[in-house]
């Protein structure tokens, strides 16, 4: 493979370059702009369609390994996996700010679940809404005192959050310590019609199916709500927020109060996610909150394209089911697995779907992340301190 650079310093023909742009989705993109209406809600109608379609037995035959249930991978995995890369990227792909402690907001949701439902007896939905409060809550305590800071040194006080929320959950009496909570109920059944040998409003141990529908409808709103967002006064924001935030702050825009509403609201999607996982799993404690749940969820971000809604969702699920689907190479699994992450990062380091505006701030050098993403250098350019020292 030919990887050397022709003499305007660019790619060659053979080079990195001339892979990115094979695979570039700009003719989807174009045809998808200039789209009608009608045609743009029945593709919309259609993923709706297959999404409730996922979890058939003939989808799953290829997708799971041999032995394994395949609507449990769905739905304690990979739809968990999605619905909290959808509530990451509001933080990290539209207002560009670096969150290592994801997953206390996972935890929040969760053991909110697991203490108003067995020590007050309060039912999955009224324990959902307060779930939800309270993680966006947290988000707003969270960032109060530290979304003033920048790049590696907000990373590094977001993950002593993360540590926090779990030490303290391990070390209190109240939900048990390092037992964690149990008997957790499940959510109420609300019918128990049947559709296709699927009763997907009656929920228990014995089918994944009911659980993966309800995060499919919490992903749903996510994705109108966030799309909704992206799209109003407040995405625009966060966009300048994320391209350039001395830049937004001298033309006005109030970016702490815009920084802390991306908080909250990313806060409060992982805080779902939380409630659900309880009510499934019954119990919790907190080895189900480690570390290694934020990296992966924000690598799933970056993966599939930070910014980008779709690209998003296709790195949190591919980051999700790839580890399981290869489960039979035992410990070969995750060096084959992360050899392809680096693969992935040199011939598509925008991700796999990412947004026209992302590769424009990765091109220019920004990174996409605000001051953090500063540092990296775009396809074929230094990054940004050494090229101003340059010119």
């Amino acid at each position: 493979m030919n990887l050397t650079k022709n003499g305007n310093g660019n790619d060659g023909p053979g080079g990195v370059q001339a892979y990115r742009d094979r695979l570039s989705l700009d003719p989807l993109r174009n045809a998808w702009s200039t789209a009608p209406g009608p045609v743009r809600w029945a593709v919309y109608l259609l993923l709706v369609v297959g999404g409730l379609l996922l979890p058939s037995q003939s989808i799953g035959e290829f997708m799971a390994p041999s032995g394994s249930d395949w609507p449990s991978m769905l739905s304690n995995q990979i739809a968990i996996y999605v619905l909290l890369a959808l509530g990451l990227n509001v933080v990290v792909g539209m207002a560009g700010l670096l969150d290592l402690g994801y997953v206390a907001f996972y935890a929040v949701g969760g053991y909110t679940m697991a203490i108003f439902a067995t020590k007050y007896g309060w039912s999955f939905w009224e324990s959902l809404f307060l779930a939800i409060a309270f993680a966006g809550l947290s988000g707003l305590i969270l960032g109060a005192p530290t979304l003033r800071l920048r790049g590696d040194y907000l990373a590094i006080v977001t993950l002593g959050f993360g540590e926090i929320v779990k030490r303290t959950a391990n070390n209190s009496s109240y939900v048990n310590g390092p037992r964690g909570v149990q008997g957790i109920p499940h959510p109420p059944t609300l019918s128990e019609f049947e559709i296709f040998g699927v009763q997907p409003l009656k929920y228990g141990l014995l089918d994944s199916r009911p659980y993966y529908y309800l995060l499919l409808l919490f992903i749903i709103i996510a994705i109108v709500f966030v799309k909704r967002l992206e799209r109003s006064r407040v995405g625009r924001a966060w966009a300048s927020i994320r391209e350039d935030e001395d830049a937004a702050e001298l033309m006005g825009v109030p970016t702490f109060k815009f920084k802390l509403a991306a908080f909250a609201i990313g806060a409060a999607i992982g805080g779902s996610g939380g409630v659900v996982f309880a009510s499934q799993q019954t119990s919790i404690n907190p080895q189900n909150f480690e570390f290694l749940v934020s990296a992966l969820i924000l690598a799933g971000v970056v993966l599939g394209g930070s910014g980008n809604i779709p690209g998003v969702m296709l790195g949190a699920a591919v980051l999700a089911w790839l580890p399981e689907r290869f489960r039979f190479l035992s410990d070969y699994r995750m060096l084959i697995f992360g050899a392809a992450l680096v693969l992935m990062m040199i011939f598509r380091p925008e991700g796999l779907w990412p947004s026209r505006q992302r590769k424009a701030e990765l091109a220019e050098g920004t990174g996409g992340m605000g001051s953090m993403g500063a540092e990296v250098a775009g396809p074929g350019q230094a990054a940004g301190p050494a090229a101003e020292e340059g010119k």
